[in-house]
């Protein structure tokens, strides 16, 4: 009985004494984030660049708004025939579009993106990556682990005379990278899955062309943000560095990517 009494004693102890521990996360030094983002649509007419480049700061894991950057000088220049495009600041702050309402980008040249903030400048150069045509997008009846998934199944024909990297984007920010070491020059098709209710949605699939280094990028992007949001408490995930650098302090480096992408876009609608 005395052991029972001791036990006992000895459990309310344990629950009852209960500190509250406040844990300082780590905030870092804010960083400039540079997304600069292109996708040319040569099928279509008129022909039309769409994209622009969106400038932000990075902020502290538990701030819920993203500081935009206003006060900054954004232009590209073509560095074959030097001419230099011009962007200014939309009606969405931190995005920055060509003054002149056009930028169409050609194969074979190099480009040259100028972000000038707080006395620095941050440069990145970048070409114009060709895709291919999305030829079919179908509904399939197939689920995953839920049962209720929507899937979709996308066909397209690989170029067999290059080697080819693409980003699809399914809409709603959701994004899948692909390469074609398996289907060279073959017709593929593959099947994604949405996880929440899509009936009676129209949906817009795209196939972008990209390069090896952007493909090996969004990839882990696209692994790290499928962490469940992240956790200040857990492993930090790695910084991703992309192609941008700053000429004047590279110690001071801007986080972000420059990317021209030639795109081909499908238009699908969910059934019931």
């Amino acid at each position: 009985m005395r052991k029972l009494i001791y036990i006992a004693f000895s459990f309310f102890i344990i629950t009852s004494c209960q500190d509250i521990v406040q844990v300082d996360v780590p905030l870092g030094t804010p960083r400039l984030v540079i997304d600069a983002s292109f996708e040319l649509y040569l099928s279509e007419t008129p022909v039309a660049t769409e994209g622009g480049v969106r400038l932000t700061l990075s902020a502290p894991f538990f701030e819920e708004e993203i500081p935009t950057v206003s006060n900054a000088i954004v232009f590209i220049t073509n560095l074959e025939s030097n001419e230099v495009i011009d962007f200014e600041e939309s009606g969405e702050l931190g995005f920055y579009v060509p003054e002149n309402g056009s930028f169409i980008p050609e194969f074979g040249n190099d480009y040259q993106l100028t972000v000038d903030y707080e006395g620095e400048t941050y440069t990145a150069v970048t070409r114009l990556i060709p895709t291919v045509a999305i030829d079919d997008v179908q509904q399939g009846d197939g689920t995953l682990f839920e049962g209720d998934e929507t899937e979709v199944i996308v066909s397209f024909t690989d170029d067999g005379s290059r080697d080819d990297f693409y980003l699809f984007d399914f809409d709603f920010s959701l994004f899948s990278p692909s390469e074609d070491r398996f289907y060279q020059g073959k017709t593929f098709n593959f099947s994604y899955f949405y996880e929440n209710p899509m009936a009676g949605k129209d949906v817009t699939i795209k196939i972008l062309g990209i390069d090896e280094r952007y493909f090996n990028y969004t990839s882990i992007l696209i692994e790290q943000s499928e962490q469940d949001g992240g956790n200040p408490f857990s492993t930090p995930p790695v910084t991703i560095r992309g192609n941008i650098v700053n000429t004047d302090n590279p110690d001071n480096y801007a986080l972000g990517y420059f990317n021209l992408s030639e795109a081909d876009r499908f238009i699908f609608s969910i059934q019931e």
